[in-house]
């Protein structure tokens, strides 16, 4: 590595480029750019789920009806997922520093108007620009690593803590939330980004490279915005088909839409001189694999941890607090996938790393079909450490390959496409697993409620959720509501052990895809490594690989 070191003592010798003001990647330490890319990324990544706990608070306080409670909840991921591609690629025009600097101060904004909002109206207007501030976020540090991090050993090393920050911070979000909501009101949970997003500010614009402008030409405005309403309308109508609004208009008619707007971007681009994304790289085997292994990750872990989340809570009688307490294995789990997946990539490569994470979590999976009404805590744990790690290497494998595939100058908006993906998966995982679920809870529900003679109605309101069992159960009282309950929480383990094989199935289909993966570390990204070499970029001049 001693060639990294005397190129960065060089570069850091010379005035960086457009000015004094702007840092080159080799200006300061590399590991302390990382910290403050993940001290953002971790608070962008905890806001996707902190609201869920504090969600019966906020209904007490603001009295939203239930469309407005509704979209509280999903204006963020869904505005944050849209606009992913469009201020992706709009860093690999104007740098990528720019816009992360700006998309803090943005989060900061609109996190202390969410915390201090006293209509469901302004609350979901703070949701959608945290969102906005979110989007610029997230691919900007991926990208910003990608440039900072040229060594693909080291970079191996800096994704495995990225992904790992990533995945933990939508994990420990309910623990957070619950923690805050013990001692505070509702508005806390957005309170605590307000002084790490300023904080981030002053040092990011001190520490922090801007990227390279390697993207030629203008920037497509139209194609941008029509790859985000595509993303919306594709997102919302998955979001409404988790919901069980499947034959409703509201889910087929975005989904109709969207899926026009994104094909219309997908022909646009193709034809473009210099196109935002640049579709032959997700042709190559490498990223057009990780992309869709990306999904299929995320489609298991976000709907197992919202159905394992419901089940520690509803069936076993935990807390908040104590439920995000059980599943923080799964959260420590993967922060040592992530420091140890340099090494298992070396080791093993990227096809056997993804496809063995994969066989991972479906064990991890099918080892939790074991749970029933009453805690089994070792089960628990040890399931969780397993799909923790499983997720993690497969996770960290599948960002790794995708980002050193992509050639040097649209490092963003391969980041974005990247991150889509996850966010994609997350909304299929709801829709498709939640679907599932439903499919077999529902039935064992309704057949109890007629046993019982209960009236149509009641039975088809329990059949919908556990939860709305319960208040059923709660009005009917005395045998007749206790009889409903133990029939509900019976159903839904059903329902979970069901879950759990779908889950097991896609995974192992996973481990099958990650098989059209490179073997070796070295094969893939080869291409983009030597572009990179060529282009005489400054921070491939004197880099030793190891």
């Amino acid at each position: 590595m001693s060639g990294t070191t005397t190129a960065i003592s060089r570069q850091a010798a010379d005035v960086p480029e457009g000015g004094a003001g702007v840092r080159r990647p080799g200006d300061v330490n590399r590991w302390i750019v990382l910290v403050v890319l993940c001290t953002s990324l971790l608070l962008v990544a905890v806001d996707a789920t902190v609201l869920h706990v504090a969600v019966p608070a906020v209904s007490e306080d603001l009295r939203p009806g239930s469309i407005e409670l509704l979209w509280i909840v999903d204006t963020y991921p869904l505005v944050c997922a849209s606009l992913l591609i469009l201020f992706g690629t709009l860093g690999d025009r104007i740098g990528t520093r720019r816009v992360l600097l700006f998309g803090y101060a943005l989060f900061a904004a609109a996190s202390a108007v969410a915390a201090y909002a006293h209509t469901p109206a302004v609350l979901i207007a703070a949701r959608g620009l945290l969102g906005v501030g979110g989007a610029m976020i997230m691919p900007a540090t991926l990208s910003i690593l990608r440039e900072v991090f040229p060594d693909r050993r080291e970079r191996a090393l800096a994704v495995g803590i990225w992904s790992a920050v990533a995945a933990v911070g939508a994990a420990v979000g309910p623990l957070v939330g619950g923690a805050l909501l013990e001692h505070f009101w509702w508005g806390s949970v957005f309170l605590i980004n307000i002084p790490l997003m300023a904080a981030s500010l002053p040092v990011g614009r001190w520490l922090l490279p801007e990227s390279a402008k390697g993207s030629d030409g203008p920037w497509d405005v139209l194609g941008a915005m029509m790859a985000a309403f595509g993303l919306f309308g594709v997102i919302l109508g998955v979001k409404k088909a988790g919901g069980g609004e499947l034959l409703s208009p509201l889910c087929w008619l975005p989904l109709l839409a969207g899926a026009v707007l994104i094909t219309l971007f997908v022909r646009r681009q193709q034809r473009r001189p210099h196109p935002l994304i640049d579709f032959g790289t997700l042709t190559r085997a490498a990223f057009g694999t990780s992309v869709g292994c990306i999904v299929l990750t995320v489609l298991a872990l976000v709907g197992l941890a919202l159905i394992a989340a419901q089940y520690l809570q509803l069936v076993l009688g935990l807390s908040p607090l104590e439920t995000g307490l059980r599943l923080l294995p799964l959260s420590v789990a993967a922060i040592a996938a992530g420091l140890i997946g340099s090494r298992l990539l070396a080791l093993l490569g990227p096809r056997v790393m993804v496809a063995l994470g994969f066989v991972v979590t479906a064990l991890a999976v099918l080892c939790l079909t074991g749970v029933g009404q009453h805690d089994r805590p070792g089960l628990l744990i040890g399931g969780f450490v397993l799909l923790g790690f499983g997720l993690e290497t497969t996770l960290f494998g599948c960002y790794e390959s995708m980002l050193s595939e992509a050639p040097p100058g649209q490092s963003g908006g391969a980041a974005a496409v990247g991150e889509t993906a996850y966010q994609l998966g997350a909304g299929i995982g709801i829709a498709l697993l939640g679907s599932v679920m439903n499919a077999a809870y529902g039935p064992g529900v309704r057949a109890a409620a007629q046993r019982l003679g209960l009236p149509g109605d009641t039975g088809a309101d329990a059949g919908h959720s556990l939860g709305e069992a319960y208040e059923v159960a709660g009005q009917l009282g005395g045998a007749h509501g206790e009889a409903l309950r133990s029939a509900a929480r019976s159903s839904f383990v059903t329902g979970l052990h069901v879950t759990l094989l779908v889950s097991a199935c896609l995974l192992l289909l996973g481990a099958l895809a990650a098989l059209r993966l490179p073997r070796r570390m070295d094969s893939a990204g080869s291409t983009a490594e030597g572009e990179q070499g060529r282009s005489g970029h400054p921070l491939s001049q004197g880099v030793t690989q190891p």
